[in-house]
């Protein structure tokens, strides 16, 4: 915005200044939809300009399901991924909104890989249900974000997608592929969870 008043301020003509008032003024949603287009088309300047705009809230997410370890490394997969699929966004919701079904199925992808090689190379240490430990859940001075990230994978997820960023049981179910009373159970244990190792 403070970009868009400077270069108000410059000699231009009425019909130029006109227009750059008009841009400062367009909503988010509608720069991303402009923008989404042209990415579609191949103009990756445009797509910069969606990844400046979503970048830290695909981090957040990608930290709060996955944790701080992956979070660089899975935002970036999510860009990756988008832009390969930028033209399948028809613009029926918010680029906003498509972009984070994305980044949740790239999330979600590492996670159910990183199972299968635990699985793998040490079958017999792995807690499938990936309860924390007694240690873990002992230390003192944890924070919400470090209780969040630390609950298991499955009520992690069911946590981060119903408490932070506002998805129905019914959305959360199709998503991760289980069913809405699973969806609900989860999100339960995630809140008993967090209040034993908050208090």
């Amino acid at each position: 915005m403070d970009q868009h008043r400077l270069n108000v301020r410059e000699k231009k003509t009425p019909r130029e200044r006109s227009k750059l008032i008009e841009h400062a003024l367009v909503p988010d949603t509608d720069l991303d939809l402009h923008d989404a287009a042209l990415a579609a088309e191949g103009d990756s300047g445009a797509f910069e300009r969606l990844y400046r705009r979503h970048v830290t809230r695909i981090y957040g997410l990608a930290r709060r399901m996955a944790g701080p370890d992956d979070a660089d490394e899975l935002t970036q997969d999510s860009f990756v991924r988008a832009w390969q699929k930028i033209a399948q966004f028809r613009g029926e919701a918010a680029f906003g909104s498509w972009l984070y079904r994305v980044a949740i199925s790239v999330i979600l992808g590492h996670r159910r890989r990183l199972a299968i090689d635990r699985e793998r190379l040490a079958p017999e240490e792995w807690n499938r249900e990936g309860g924390p430990s007694h240690e873990r859940s002992s230390e003192i001075g944890m924070d919400f974000e470090t209780a969040i990230e630390r609950l298991p994978a499955r009520a992690r997820h069911v946590f981060v997608l119903h408490e932070v960023e506002g998805y129905k049981h019914r959305e959360i179910g199709r998503m991760l592929k289980i069913t809405t009373g699973t969806s609900k159970s989860q999100l339960h244990r995630a809140r008993m969870l967090l209040r034993a190792t908050l208090a």
